[in-house]
């Protein structure tokens, strides 16, 4: 069993766990495994300069070569190491607050290090066996661009021209993080006219915490109201997930515009895979059958979705909670061409994001999580699983508890201490019953 890695990588706080010596520790046994030329990037946290230099000193010592993209988003990264390099590495905590960092591991396809990988990595990490080169086979470390490059290949994908004409009026809060060097001038170049919110990096997050919730967005609801903005957009620390405000200033929950750009792909494709969670909507496999589409569904995590939809060849895929996977462009979450991509459909259909919103399938969610040490995570499952054997469980990724009238699922966080219980039913009132019975299973254990 992993103890090191969650979802998608390492988190930790800052300077407490994740210190240089850690990080360092972690990439030259990266390296070891992986060789080749490894491309590093970074969110603006206050720690991600150092723990940049952790790493790069790290995959030199075992014989790697090193191409630092600077900061940019997530998936900017995934595109490089998919298109020229060995593998990856991101230094990042996501959505997690300012305190922590953590470290993505990619592999060549630009894809989240797979369990087998991440289990090689700690034995190494634990028993000390890096493969240290001598001095005279240290290789170099050395500065490179990608993120015009990749705003220009999401450009490629959508349809400009349509954009250009329709000059919808957006805006972006990049929350101070990765998309403040993209998203902005995407829009522009996409003919937009835009309004930015916490568009200066800013490894504090003074204007909101990083993950981009409706409690956070606050500001940018009230903006979006003010102005007679089309939408807004939100994004995460590392920029790999996008959430939508809509013209009324309502929050637009990340399963919903997954949703809405599913619809759109399988229209114009005349059917496909599309991959997703189990704790994902069941409007997306609605309309997958409305659609010509076949679903599959996955644990949790975007890393294992985007190895799926390699794997089965799929169209598209992505997760509940505003994180999209194109795979012909990039194997994971990209909040570049998910932008864009939803900005076509609103001028494509030429309908207001609220309507297409309504057009869509209906079910009522609710979304909830409590503190939970890492330690306790497997023990609560054992019990809740105990607790709830007379029940319809899907044991994909936790306790998922499947009724005639809804479904509930309880799952450990695997990126921070925490349990989360979503749950979803017909009737907001079964959404929010559903969700109740979650957190009394997950209370009566943590007593």
């Amino acid at each position: 069993m992993k103890q090191l890695f969650g979802t998608f990588g390492v988190r930790r706080i800052a300077n407490q766990v994740l210190t240089p010596e850690f990080a360092s520790k972690i990439a030259a046994a990266f390296g070891t495994t992986t060789k080749g030329t490894i491309a590093i990037g970074s969110d603006p946290r206050t720690s991600s300069e150092m723990i940049k230099h952790a790493v790069t000193a790290g995959l030199l010592s075992v014989g790697c070569d090193v191409v630092d993209y600077g900061m940019l988003p997530t998936p900017a990264l995934q595109y490089a190491v998919r298109k020229n390099h060995d593998g990856g590495i991101m230094i990042t905590a996501s959505h997690n607050p300012p305190q922590y960092n953590g470290l993505k591991l990619l592999d060549k396809d630009g894809i989240g290090t797979p369990d087998e990988l991440e289990e090689e990595i700690e034995d190494i990490y634990f028993n000390d066996k890096q493969k240290r080169v001598s001095w005279d086979n240290i290789k170099k470390a050395y500065k490179q661009e990608i993120i015009d490059e990749y705003i220009q290949e999401i450009i490629k994908r959508v349809d400009s021209e349509k954009l250009h004409e329709k000059k919808l009026k957006v805006v972006v809060d990049s929350g101070s993080g990765a998309a403040c060097s993209t998203t902005p001038y995407l829009l522009k170049k996409l003919g937009c006219e835009v309004t930015t919110l916490n568009c200066q990096p800013d490894g504090f997050f003074p204007g909101r915490n990083p993950e981009p919730t409706e409690p956070n967005l606050q500001d940018l609801i009230n903006v979006v109201k003010a102005t007679g903005a089309d939408i807004g957009i939100a994004h995460d620390g590392d920029a790999d997930r996008t959430i939508c405000i809509d013209e009324k200033g309502q929050f637009v929950y990340g399963d919903k515009s997954f949703a809405l750009v599913e619809k759109y792909m399988l229209e114009k494709n005349n059917g496909g895979i599309i991959v997703t969670t189990v704790a994902t909507s069941e409007a997306i496999a609605q309309i997958a059958k409305e659609n010509n589409g076949e679903i599959i569904l996955t644990k949790v995590g975007d890393l294992v979705v985007a190895r799926k939809l390699k794997e089965v060849n799929g169209l598209f895929g992505g997760e509940e909670n505003g994180g999209l996977i194109f795979p012909d462009f990039v194997y994971g979450r990209d909040s570049g061409l998910a932008t864009a991509m939803i900005l076509e459909i609103l001028a494509t259909k030429n309908k207001p994001l609220s309507q297409l919103i309504d057009e869509l399938p209906t079910y009522y969610s609710q979304k909830r999580k409590i503190e939970c040490s890492d330690n306790l995570k497997n023990e609560m499952i054992t019990k809740i699983l105990d607790d709830t054997k007379e029940y319809n469980v899907d044991k994909t990724d936790g306790v998922k508890i499947i009724t005639d009238e809804g479904w509930v699922i309880i799952r450990p966080s695997g990126t921070e201490p925490i349990f989360r219980c979503f749950s979803e039913a017909k009737t907001q009132k079964k959404a929010e019953e559903l969700a109740d019975w979650g957190m009394e299973l997950i209370n009566k254990h943590l007593k």
